[in-house]
């Protein structure tokens, strides 16, 4: 696990917890929607770095 991966992995993991908040506050759902993209794209980067797929 090199430091890429690792920190790809946090920030997706980090804006699971904005969608969280950000639907507990009700934002607007465009909003919401944006951001799991978001943090799907970093966990899937992260994990695809991995050395566990070489």
């Amino acid at each position: 696990m090199n430091g890429l991966s690792t920190v790809l992995i946090v920030v997706g993991l980090f804006l699971i917890g904005g969608i969280i908040s950000f639907v507990k506050q009700e934002m607007p759902k465009s909003l919401i929607t944006v951001l799991s993209i978001g943090a799907a794209m970093c966990l899937v980067a992260g994990v695809l770095r991995l050395e566990v797929w070489n």
